[in-house]
């Protein structure tokens, strides 16, 4: 089983329209809801490949109580990754998925995500609403702009009802991944907390966060960390990603996989230093590809993939995510075909 932890869960609603204009009147062409939050997105995305997931953190209120539904319903990502046949996708043709780091089961008609069940639910609620985020997708240019609402406040009490369910969940538990902002009333260094705890439990983690609690999750030495380019420079203070990733392994984390968006990603772990770069560019929405990709890495650990293999799922699971209509959603087809074509350099060996 792998545990996903979303201190700070959201519905997501994303609207598309023909065009954005500032100052302006528009009409919402499609609408979608989503339940969401950065560690949610991640379970969706590994049940559709097939993995036993299970998540928590906090929820609340009337919106809290909508995204829990949602949840419990058909995987919305399992729909969207089991698609058409292999081989109707942009990126797809006989053959793809035999390449490194594909599924053996992701052939035309054996896809897991057509029968995968939901995340299982173990969110610990909060009396407060849990918050709205809202995407507005541009179609005239493939962006998007997001509007986060704050989270709800968190009692200590409410923080403690967590950690019980946090530990208790631990014990079953092949890998956690802790995802996204901190809701107002938690500690700044809850993160790192939260990853003592999954040592002491010798449970594999990922963390993926930004600005404080990054820098003291990665005092408590995460096995893996997967900050963007500008999280990198925010905690390091250096531009450039590989020398920012070493420094980030310095301050403790035993592996540093730096997201560089439509560039692809570089890792740099104990066993040596990697780029992984898509095949090209892609346009549609990228609200969640980075989720996707915590989603390939995790599975391709518990599975003892090779690290070029995970980061080959990783990069075409974030590519196929931007070619998707929501977050926690990615597009089957199109993440068979691309699964042989994503190139990965050794750039260094062991780190």
């Amino acid at each position: 089983m792998i545990l996903t932890v979303t201190l700070n869960t959201a519905l997501d609603v994303t609207y598309a329209v023909p065009a954005l204009v500032p100052h302006s009147s528009h009409r919402v062409g499609e609408i979608s809801e989503r339940p969401g939050g950065k560690g949610l997105n991640v379970a969706r995305v590994l049940s559709a490949l097939g993995h036993e997931t299970v998540v928590t953190g906090f929820v609340g209120g009337s919106t809290g109580a909508v995204l829990r539904e949602l949840l419990a319903g058909p995987s919305a990502a399992a729909v969207a990754a089991a698609g058409p046949a292999i081989g109707a996708g942009p990126y797809a043709e006989a053959g793809a998925g035999a390449g490194a780091g594909a599924d053996p089961s992701a052939e035309a008609g054996a896809g897991p995500a057509a029968i995968a069940p939901p995340p299982r639910d173990a969110l610990v609620t909060v009396a407060g609403n849990t918050r709205r985020t809202l995407a507005v997708v541009d179609r005239s240019t493939g962006d998007t702009t997001q509007f986060n609402e704050p989270g709800p406040q968190v009692s200590a009490g409410e923080w403690a009802a967590f950690l019980r369910t946090y530990g208790d969940l631990l014990t079953g538990a092949d890998a956690v991944a802790l995802c996204g902002s901190l809701p107002p009333g938690v500690h700044v260094g809850a993160y790192a907390e939260l990853i003592r705890l999954a040592r002491t439990a010798e449970v594999p983690v990922l963390l993926d966060t930004s600005g404080e609690p990054l820098r003291r999750g990665i005092a408590a030495r995460p096995d893996l960390v997967k900050p963007n380019a500008d999280e990198l420079a925010q905690l390091t203070g250096a531009r450039e990603p590989l020398r920012a990733a070493r420094d980030a392994r310095r301050r403790g984390a035993h592996s540093v996989i730096a997201s560089l968006g439509a560039d692809g990603m570089l890792a740099v772990t104990p066993d040596g230093v990697w780029r992984a770069s898509p095949p090209a560019a892609v346009q549609g929405n990228p609200t969640g590809a980075g989720d996707s990709a915590v989603a390939g890495l995790l599975s391709g650990l518990v599975e003892g993939l090779s690290w070029p293999d995970r980061l080959t799922r990783a990069v075409a699971l974030s590519t196929a995510t931007v070619l998707a209509p929501a977050a926690g959603e990615f597009d089957g087809p199109a993440y068979a075909g691309l699964l042989p074509r994503v190139g990965v350099e050794r750039l260094a060996p062991a780190a």
